[in-house]
């Protein structure tokens, strides 16, 4: 009679295969569906700038208009990865994008500034908890020697959402294209395509250490299985490493709040509520900040789509680094990089410095991107993972939402350059709170974190278990 699986043998033997194509396959299909939520964040600039002369909006009116997404994720990132923790990770990817699809598709036909608005928040809250559903099912498959890599090419993928909805929005807002305005065309197409990978997610396994944390061992062996004859393809596959039984439980949310997890809960917290000023601040408000330093709308998004290009190829940057540096300590240097050029960006009034300042910092900002999302999903256990980075990464969404009232009139009232000084100065308090709290995490298996040690003297239990050459 065969031995029932433990959650030695099955993250064991996911850990030490070889990235072959069905990795890739994963890789691709959930990256594509980040494409939309990044898409969709960075379009709220968009739209605020076209919307402003459209509808004749007031300074707050433009506010609410790249607010209501954000706080529609605030409800959507606490509501939906909780419900990951509870329901798999595969049934939420489907849930979030095809509402995402449906409101999105509502949206192009609003017929006022209310109903867009009530519609955008229900878009957002549909996507709230993508991006943490991609951190946590990729982290979960990938191989650990490779999982930073495999994570920061997904993000490559969806970060090529950004300077799409950028171009997009200068090629189709002036005019009106198939008798609609060109704007709504940009809410058609994200429901399209979301649509489309609605479709290519149906097929993706549900996550097999998830499986386990459930009580479903049979479960989670048969996509083991299916992944190992996968791999197998390719020739013999890696022995299986003699490592320490590791613990199957289910654990509660509460425990995020206790030890042995509690430190790293307020250092992530902390880190999620100021972040948001440094990356999201200059995506979404990028083209109001152009409009406001005497750019024409179309200028603006011109300007902005440029700078944009800095989002995927900074992530593609990420890629031969992402392992060979602690992913604390890469966050830190990176938003380091992204104060001095947002400092550049706030000052400069020369076309050509203005776009290579925003090039510089959206590339700086998405090696550190890149890294957050891959150590957020490696500091919490399967059972509470989804759930604590999270509700994490909804605070993010609720500055997001907050930031617009506050850097609009800032940016009325006292300028660009000031309110890029007070963003690197929020970026510098960020990596003290990663340097000072945040655990180390390159290369450990993920089991590990069921069990952490004290951190006397910043240490850490990924500097018991270093990470091997990434190859």
């Amino acid at each position: 009679m065969p031995q029932e699986p433990t959650g030695r043998s099955i993250t064991a033997r996911l850990d030490r295969l070889p990235l072959t194509r069905w990795h890739w396959t994963l890789i691709v299909v959930v990256g594509l569906g980040s494409f939309f939520d990044l898409y969709e964040v960075f379009l709220g600039g968009v739209l605020g700038a076209v919307l402003t002369d459209e509808w004749h909006l007031s300074t707050n009116e433009k506010s609410l208009v790249i607010a209501s997404a954000f706080a529609g994720m605030f409800v959507g990132a606490i509501a939906l990865g909780i419900a990951a923790d509870r329901l798999g990770r595969r049934r939420m990817f489907l849930i979030n994008l095809g509402l995402y699809s449906l409101f999105s598709l509502l949206t192009a036909f609003a017929p006022n500034l209310e109903v867009f608005l009530l519609l955008r928040f229900l878009g957002g809250l549909a996507l709230g908890a993508e991006l943490t559903l991609v951190d946590t099912y990729l982290s979960e498959f990938m191989p650990r020697h490779v999982r930073g890599r495999c994570i920061a090419w997904a993000y490559t993928i969806g970060f090529c959402g950004v300077p799409v909805a950028a171009f997009l929005g200068g090629r189709f807002v002036a005019d009106e294209h198939l008798l609609i305005d060109g704007w709504r065309w940009l809410l058609v197409f994200g429901a399209i395509g979301a649509l489309i990978v609605w479709i290519l997610r149906a097929r993706l396994p549900e996550s097999p250490r998830w499986l386990l944390a459930q009580g479903h061992p049979d479960q989670a062996e048969a996509v083991v299985t299916a992944v190992e004859q996968a791999a197998a393809v390719r020739g013999p596959l890696p022995p299986v490493q003699d490592t320490p039984d590791e613990p199957v439980t289910r654990i509660t949310l509460a425990q995020m709040f206790g030890e042995p997890y509690r430190r790293r809960t307020v250092m992530l917290w902390v880190f999620q509520i100021l972040q948001t000023v440094g990356y999201y601040g200059f995506g979404s408000l990028a083209p109001v900040v152009l409009g406001a330093k005497g750019f024409d709308v179309v200028q603006s998004l011109g300007y902005a789509a440029l700078s944009f290009l800095g989002y995927p190829i900074g992530s593609a940057l990420s890629v031969p680094i992402i392992e060979r540096i602690e992913r604390k300590w890469l966050i830190v240097g990176s938003a380091l990089v992204m104060a001095v050029t947002g400092l550049m960006f706030g000052y400069a009034r020369d076309a050509a410095l203005i776009v290579t300042a925003g090039f510089l910092l959206t590339c700086a900002s998405n090696v550190f991107s890149n890294a957050f999302h891959t150590y957020q999903a490696e500091i919490f256990p399967t059972g509470i993972r989804s759930s604590a980075i999270s509700v994490a990464y909804s605070l993010s969404r609720a500055t997001s939402a907050v930031l617009p009232f506050v850097a609009l009139n800032a940016l009325d009232h006292l300028g660009a350059g000031t309110v890029f000084t007070g963003s690197a100065v929020i970026l510098v308090i960020l990596c003290l709170d990663v340097a000072v709290l945040g655990p180390r995490s390159t290369g450990h298996r993920l089991e590990t974190t069921e069990r952490p040690a004290p951190h006397p003297g910043g240490t850490s239990p990924a500097s018991e278990d270093p990470a091997p050459s990434s190859g």
